[in-house]
């Protein structure tokens, strides 16, 4: 009986905070879900409207993806024709398939100047 009553002093100790926890919680709920309401209606609002800042970083981001992806297609193009000098002609099949998309990669990349 005694360890019994040990074994529940414990366990009432160590459980005192998730009470007091679940408490605040569920008196502080009423406020979350009314501010939560506010942020649903504004964030909504964000969603469907796109400021031409946000339209020019996507394209940003998008230019940025496209010319990393020729970038690395120009490497591999330029070590495949290295190793269709070499006689590889599996390399050179590849340098083909790469030059071709490059091809077809150029038109969407903005012209630079040197």
């Amino acid at each position: 009986m005694k360890r019994r009553t040990i074994l529940l002093m414990t366990c009432l100790a160590l459980l005192q905070g998730c009470v007091a926890k679940s408490a605040f919680d569920l008196a502080t709920a009423p406020v979350r879900v009314g501010a939560r309401a506010v942020n649903t209606t504004a964030d909504a609002y964000d969603r469907v409207t796109v400021s031409q800042s946000e339209r020019d970083e996507k394209r940003g981001r998008e230019i940025r993806r496209r010319e990393e992806r020729y970038g690395r297609l120009s490497r591999d193009y330029d070590r495949a024709r290295r190793d269709c000098s070499r006689g590889d002609d599996d390399a050179c099949d590849a340098a083909r398939a790469i030059y071709a998309e490059m091809d077809s990669m150029r038109s969407t990349l903005p012209y630079e100047p040197n």
